[in-house]
């Protein structure tokens, strides 16, 4: 469960409604997951726990969501872990590509048991709409080589009326509405991805009673929270820098509100029914 605040920390009142914010938010997702997911007795399978990173030193175990200040959080895992002794010093291809830090699917089934059973279990989420805004932006408004031959083509090819020869050849330009009209479809013309799949289907919240659930509209507070609780290094603080396209604006509400109206009102509430599970568990309003 999620470490109880020090002695010294119960008088502080910061520390106090941070610590109430966590049990309200634990409160919400533990009655969602009972009124509407059968599955709180099913076994725990490597596949369920394939997105969590291991930090054996500070006994931390957090699950990836993508757009949700993921690669920021890999840093500081690495820095706890001895890996690195500065955020800045890590680059983006060194946290993502770099294989430094363990997965808990790779562990036998009683360390993976051990681990859940005793280590604090985090994640963060993000709005998301925001999110889905901010993945899209990044996989295919920037040159990519692999979302624009595998998904792009794909959306393009199916989706799009009269495409030109270039646009089915190199799946560059996918527009907004196409990529909706992909994620809305039941027969999509090709599969999932995790930077927009749920957070529900991503990390088993149901299944793994995650200990901290912190959230990137309160990123800086809930993140510097979570490492105070456990007792991580003083100077160690979460990173602020944008970690890829830094020039262009970070996702917002209005950059957001923007891309849906694109959209048509049934697209709209259709994408809204698509992430609906995900909008309760973590307490967002209908945007």
């Amino acid at each position: 469960s999620l470490p109880t605040l020090r002695s010294e920390d119960r008088n502080n009142n910061k520390w106090k409604s941070l610590y109430q914010i966590q049990r309200e938010r634990k409160r919400i997702m533990r009655e969602t997951c009972s009124k509407y997911k059968s599955n709180s007795r099913r076994i725990i399978t490597p596949y369920h726990v394939s997105r969590i990173f291991v930090e054996d030193k500070y006994r931390v175990l957090y699950c990836e969501v993508p757009k949700a200040g993921c690669s920021n959080w890999k840093r500081v895992l690495m820095v706890l872990n001895g890996l690195a002794s500065s955020t800045k010093d890590i680059q983006h291809n060194t946290v993502h590509y770099g294989n430094y830090l363990k997965k808990l699917d790779g562990f036998d089934r009683k360390g993976i048991y051990h681990r859940l059973n005793t280590y604090t279990k985090m994640l963060f989420i993000r709005e998301p709409f925001e999110k889905l805004v901010s993945a899209f932006r990044d996989k295919f408004e920037h040159p990519n080589n692999y979302y624009h031959p595998v998904f792009g083509k794909a959306i393009i090819s199916r989706y799009r009326v009269n495409a030109t020869k270039e646009a089915l050849r190199t799946g560059s330009g996918v527009k907004f509405k196409e990529f909706i009209q992909y994620l809305l479809d039941v027969h999509r013309p090709v599969g999932m991805d995790i930077h927009w799949d749920h957070v529900n289907r991503l990390c088993s919240p149901c299944l793994i009673d995650y200990d901290f659930i912190g959230k990137f509209e309160s990123m800086e507070e809930d993140a510097n929270f979570f490492l105070h609780l456990i007792g991580a290094p003083q100077n160690l603080t979460f990173p602020k820098f944008k970690d890829r396209h830094s020039n262009d604006e970070r996702t917002t509400t209005k950059i957001t509100q923007q891309y849906f109206a694109q959209l048509s009102p049934s697209q709209r509430q259709r994408s809204y029914d698509f992430y609906y599970m995900d909008y309760l568990m973590f307490n967002y309003s209908k945007p």
